[in-house]
């Protein structure tokens, strides 16, 4: 089933989350345990992360430098239909700009649709490590919006050889990423929501948020999407503080605030355990919030661990 038409048909705020692929060499023992400690909850959705090349050098024997390319979690298809054939669950995989050309993108996508898989989330995604300035791949796309196209035209039959005959058209739902605090590259908020629109405009089903902590953000960024004419749902994303660290590695990374009240929190932790404890109360605070103004889904960072989402979970539904 499409996520849209979940979304739509739901009388209440649903439960979805989203995993990481297994990193090269592991099984997948662990994400199936993930999604079994959940499954109780009625997830209407999985989203599966799609992850580029990086390029790393290596220092050999002799001193010299090599310079290698390297996938350090692949499988993303593979692991989407798995999951959404062993556990009934629709499953949406990202699909990126950076580091796949257009081509790539089509035979994805061709592949997805072979395996049933209808949903996905359009991303521009990130840059190669190490660059300040993101670059598109060589016959790649540069935005999220040029792939959304892409994949609306597929949606029309519309395949990059042009003379192909008796196309099969392949229907995806589309969701993008929205910003509530400015996506980090953006010159300011306007211009970002324009983008946005942009992306909304090309063919986008429906807005992921990305993690915020405060959800007077997101509810201001929702009137402002609709303020400008953007009327596709818009799902608010949620990711419960784990670490120690996260108190200054979320906003660098991320280019989000958090509240004083949990600032504050997180500072007096001493353990990791400490602040799971911490970011799980304030997750829970933000889920109940969420679902008491109609939120049209949950949807969870989890990043593999599962217990505190079950927590999170039980408590705001």
């Amino acid at each position: 089933m499409k996520v849209i038409d979940t979304i739509k048909a739901a009388k209440s705020t649903v439960f979805s989350f989203e995993l990481l692929p297994p990193l090269k060499g592991n099984d997948a023992s662990k994400l199936y345990q993930t999604i079994e400690s959940l499954t109780e909850f009625d997830p209407k959705y999985i989203n599966i992360t799609t992850h580029r090349d990086e390029v790393e050098f290596k220092e050999m024997k002799d001193g010299s430098i090599v310079k290698r390319t390297v996938r350090k979690r692949p499988g993303t298809v593979a692991i989407a239909a798995t999951i959404q054939h062993k556990y009934n669950i629709p499953v949406v995989p990202h699909i990126l700009c950076g580091g796949f050309t257009k081509s790539e993108t089509e035979h994805v996508l061709i592949d997805l649709n072979f395996l049933g898989i209808n949903n996905v989330l359009a991303l521009r995604g990130d840059g190669i490590k190490g660059q300040s300035v993101f670059h598109p791949t060589e016959n790649g796309h540069a935005n999220a919006n040029e792939l959304v196209e892409q994949i609306k035209d597929l949606g029309k039959g519309k395949y990059l050889d042009g003379d192909l005959k008796n196309n099969m058209p392949l229907d995806f739902c589309i969701g993008v990423a929205g910003y509530p605090e400015k996506h980090f590259e953006a010159p300011n908020m306007d211009s970002d929501m324009d983008y946005l629109k942009q992306k909304v405009d090309a063919g986008a089903d429906y807005i992921v948020t990305q993690m915020f902590f405060d959800n007077q953000v997101y509810y201001d960024f929702v009137d402002r999407c609709r303020a400008m004419g953007i009327t596709v749902p818009i799902i608010p994303g949620i990711k419960p503080i784990n670490l120690v660290n996260q108190l200054t590695v979320l906003p660098k990374i991320f280019n989000i605030d958090l509240p004083m009240e949990l600032s504050k929190e997180l500072a007096k932790c001493k353990t990791n355990d400490q602040a799971q404890k911490v970011g799980t109360e304030w997750a829970i605070y933000q889920s109940k919030d969420l679902v008491a103004h109609k939120a049209p889904s949950l949807h969870i960072y989890t990043y593999g661990i599962s217990d505190n989402v079950k927590e999170i979970v039980k408590a705001a539904f």
